[in-house]
């Protein structure tokens, strides 16, 4: 990863955090983010990902986890590929060890993604793959080498053990789905 893709990657979580309306004043925009307790968090996981790619900086990538974990209550390991525009609108007690999570997603907090079992290793295999535009909602734990498609929702409180198709709802324990329409004229 180049200095210009996590710069692309924080542009885009920047954008996530506004409305069109607030869009308009820029100096809002990139003023208050750094106050911002919804950005700050996802900024430690973008340069632990950057430090722990590069490895001369590998050691800086663990301190910046456990920063994130300390501060935020979030441990996101910085072996997961993250898509632009993550929103976290909440971190406390977030777990996040997915082998791969896509563009746009929103993870509530107490979400756990990872594996079924002790897996200090990071094998890809246990892990779940979340794909784009999908929320995952408060609590909701997705775990294995399970598939999250694109456009998919998670409820509350969920147990997900198994993939979900793309534009699917899953609730419940363990997780039951349904095709969801994403048409917004009905």
């Amino acid at each position: 990863m180049t200095v210009f893709e996590l710069y692309k990657l924080l542009k885009a979580d920047i954008s996530r955090l506004y409305t069109p309306s607030q869009k308009r004043y820029i100096w809002v925009k990139y003023f208050l983010v750094l106050f911002n307790p919804r950005f700050i968090p996802v900024l430690i996981i973008r340069l632990a990902r950057f430090c722990r790619l590069k490895i001369f900086l590998y050691p800086i990538s663990i301190v910046l986890t456990w920063i994130n974990v300390l501060l935020f209550g979030i441990e996101c390991t910085s072996h997961c590929e993250i898509g632009p525009g993550l929103f976290l609108p909440h971190t406390s007690g977030t777990v996040v060890g997915a082998g791969k999570i896509g563009a746009n997603a929103t993870i509530f907090q107490g979400v756990t993604l990872g594996a079924t079992q002790a897996d200090l290793a990071f094998d890809i295999s246990l892990r779940p793959n979340v794909g784009n535009y999908v929320v995952i909602g408060a609590g909701a734990k997705i775990l294995g080498g399970c598939t999250i498609g694109d456009r998919s929702i998670i409820g509350a409180n969920a147990v997900v053990l198994k993939s979900i198709p793309p534009d699917t709802l899953a609730v419940g324990i363990p997780a039951k789905q349904k095709k969801i329409s994403h048409d917004n004229n009905k």
